[in-house]
């Protein structure tokens, strides 16, 4: 290893040190759209002192500092601050959320001052809080306010900010924003203009990167104007093609058809999607690689024409062209393909003089033949797996690119130590399409730190709403091993111990991806998903041990509260209360199923005889706790207790997945069966919203006569449309919504007869 990077390994960026920097000092509030004059961001209006509000912050949510890289005894990646290596004195963050948190760490390490700007509704955000400065720049809806350039402008002119860091969506690939940047004399911390034109459009993209010699992906290089004209180019190249918005990113306005019907909805949904979350509607065709992986290599080049490929990233796991899971670095590269496509990206990267931190995205094949993608001009999401491995931080490598320094570091000084795993947690239902956004407060949020070799990037907190007007990502929980079985045993254990409360989330999913024998043997595509469960995701699947297991723990619950409640702490008065009961009949129900099962306790130790086995559970069985450590047949396992009422309903988090289980004593299991049962709605005949979002479209009205899988309406929720079809052919009864209109998840939309 080089000087450079082996002084960034040793010196480690322990943001436990934040402790007393991240909330130092005074923050100022500054107010640029008059929307947030009723907002309630200012403290003020409150009783609360700027500095009172931000101590009261500080001691509320202390363990925030470390949520960024919790690194306990080993350290991941560094910041090395060289005083008298001057880069900035103030930075603004143009984004919200994680990445803004992400950005204003290294910031402090770096002794910057930053500058947040935020909506109204986000106006009490952990980002907002975080920084030095908070600036309001609009309403919620982010063309008012985080894509609104001139509240920003004028919040860089009020707080006199030097450098602006765009983090990655909204304004970090809008080249308007950089040259409005420049005119003003502000610098961009990214590429310049004619990088971020260049490699924003995808054609344009692909043109120069066939110049460069940088394998590419066979198509039609031009704008594809109208639905026919998509048609005629599908049937020229041959299907299945990838049609996608050619200033795109993310997996918003990208389709894939396979004849041409296909062609022309996903013409139609992708030019709209562009439209609503670029501004641009332009549309590319390209063939679509059957079965392929998606493997990314991460760049970092100066003003002076040094470049460097800081080793790939897999990021195959997918869904709707979106990244769940990613990994650093791959199971299937081998080091001879990896060197081959790190210096083709650097090729790219210098082909249209790229300075900053960049990500060059390729497809692979089974034989290992890669081919470009696109080029993100920006950081990108899934960049902490390759600070773990690499020991670089790559937003302190940006500011100081930004600022004129040359690279630290050659090509042989940047290693590959150990493996990193990254899972995106969303506020998701993973069980409709892999994930459709949920939305509400989180009463109850706890994030996995006490495991060593965790790093937690979120920008939320305990009392946080998630909205419908931005991303649904909760937070991305990043694993490091020395090994990839270390590093996917850590992420297993982090998953069990996260406690996300209010909103449904994802968890369930991406537990299941990262112990499925598929994912741990490295077998994988962009495919996985849809080819491992093609009937959509059910959740953890039980095994008759796996069942006995749970239904034994749930009985066991049910026992520590029924024994706690008849406990009466501080009563010193002489009772006449019977010997404690140490043997129970009981009845467990799950799903459709009811096992009779025995219990006997001794001590702290539960055996319980269900199913045609007998389990032991033991635990502490603190019943006011999130989580629940019990040892179940010797093993180690962390489950949650999600609720529990009275009537012996009970939701357990095992093994990831939520299950509903009912324990009833013996007596009330035979008087239930005289309990009418509840007639489920007649979901053929009704159309409700399976997510919050506002309606784009409506297609019928009453009268119409629907075809089986027709289109009923269309719902756009975080900048993405989902089509609503007809289950069945009927006629239409009565239509309950309008374009323009808000629903929420369950809403009525359409009534059939």
């Amino acid at each position: 290893m080089g000087g450079g990077a082996g002084r960034d390994q040793r010196a480690a960026l322990d943001y436990a040190s934040l402790s007393t920097t991240a909330f130092s000092g005074k923050l100022r509030r500054h107010h640029v759209a008059p929307s947030d004059r009723h907002s309630g961001g200012n403290m003020a209006a409150h009783g609360l002192t700027p500095s009172l509000g931000r101590l009261l912050f500080a001691v509320k949510y202390g363990s925030f500092q470390s949520r960024c890289c919790a690194l306990h005894s080993k350290s991941h990646y560094s910041t090395v601050y060289d005083p008298t290596e001057k880069t900035f004195d103030k930075i603004l963050i143009a984004n919200r959320g994680e990445i803004a948190c992400r950005v204003i760490k290294t910031c402090k390490k770096m002794g910057i001052k930053t500058v947040a700007v935020h909506s109204d509704v986000d106006s009490s955000s952990v980002h907002a809080k975080m920084a030095d400065e908070a600036v309001c720049v609009g309403p919620a809806p982010t063309s008012k306010s985080y894509l609104n350039m001139d509240a920003i402008m004028e919040a860089i002119r009020v707080t006199g900010a030097q450098a602006v860091h765009p983090g990655y969506g909204f304004l970090s690939e809008n080249k308007e924003f950089a040259k409005r940047l420049a005119s003003e004399g502000v610098i961009f911390i990214g590429p310049d203009t004619h990088a971020i034109q260049a490699m924003g459009d995808k054609i344009e993209s692909k043109l120069i990167a066939k110049a460069a010699k940088v394998n590419t992906i066979p198509g039609f290089d031009g704008v594809v104007k109208t639905a026919e004209d998509a048609v005629k180019i599908a049937q020229e190249i041959g299907y299945p093609v990838m049609i996608k918005a050619s200033a795109g990113g993310g997996g918003k306005g990208m389709r894939i058809a396979w004849n041409d019907d296909e062609t022309r909805d996903g013409f139609r949904f992708s030019s709209q999607e562009a439209a609503s979350s670029f501004g641009d509607d332009r549309l590319l065709i390209e063939k679509y690689i059957d079965n392929p992986r998606h493997i990314e290599i991460q760049v970092l080049a100066d003003k002076h024409g040094n470049g460097l490929w800081l080793n790939e990233r897999e990021c195959s796991i997918q869904r709707r062209n979106q990244k769940v899971v990613e990994e650093a670095p791959s199971t299937f590269l081998d080091p001879v393909t990896r060197r081959a496509m790190g210096e083709q990206a650097v090729q790219l990267a210098k082909a249209v003089q790229y300075s900053s931190a960049g990500t060059v995205e390729f497809l692979v094949d089974s034989k290992k033949n890669f081919y470009f993608l696109e080029m993100n001009t920006r950081l990108q999401v899934e960049h902490p797996i390759t600070e773990c491995i690499t020991g670089l931080d790559l937003v302190e490598q940006m500011i100081r690119v930004a600022k004129g320094y040359q690279l630290q570091h050659k090509q042989e000084d940047i290693p590959i130590n150990g493996w990193a795993v990254e899972s995106r947690v969303y506020a998701e239902d993973p069980y409709k399409s892999f994930g459709l956004p949920s939305i509400g407060r989180l009463s109850q949020y706890q994030e996995p730190l006490n495991i060593s070799n965790v790093r937690v990037d979120s920008g939320i907190q305990e009392g946080s709403d998630i909205s419908i007007y931005y991303d649904p990502m909760i937070s991305k929980l990043v694993t490091y091993g020395a090994t990839r079985a270390e590093a996917l045993s850590k992420m297993k254990d982090a998953l069990d111990n996260y406690v996300i409360r209010g909103v449904t989330h994802n968890i369930p999913l991406l537990r299941e991806i990262i112990t499925h024998p598929r994912f741990i043997s490295g077998d994988i595509t962009t495919n996985f998903l849809p080819e491992v469960y093609p009937d959509g995701f059910k959740g953890h699947q039980l095994q008759v041990d796996r069942r006995r297991e749970l239904l034994a723990s749930a009985a066991a619950l049910y026992i520590a509260a029924q024994l706690r409640s008849q406990t009466f702490l501080g009563d010193l008065r002489v009772t006449s209360t019977p010997v404690e009961c140490s043997r129970w009949e009981l009845c467990v129900e799950l799903g459709e199923e009811r096992y009779s099962m025995d219990v006997t306790k001794a001590g702290n130790v539960y055996t319980v005889n269900a199913d045609g086995g007998t389990v032991e559970v033991s635990g502490q069985w603190n019943l006011s706790s999130p989580l629940l450590p019990l040892t179940i047949n010797g093993s180690h396992r962390m489950l949650q207790c999600l609720s529990r009422d009275a009537t012996g309903r009970i939701v357990l988090q095992y093994l990831g997945t939520s299950f509903q289980l009912r324990v009833l004593s013996k007596l009330t299991a035979e008087l239930d069966s005289y309990m009418p049962e509840k007639v489920p709605e007649d979901s053929s005949s009704i159309l409700r919203s399976p997510m919050p979002g506002t309606m784009v479209a409506v297609s019928v009205k009453p009268g119409d006569t629907v075809a089986e899988g027709q289109e009923i309406c269309v719902i756009e929720a975080m900048k993405m449309q989902n089509s609503l079809t007809a289950v069945k052919q009927a006629k239409v009864k009565s239509v309950h919504c309008k374009p323009g209109e808000t629903v929420g998840e369950g809403d009525l939309l359409v009534e059939l007869e």
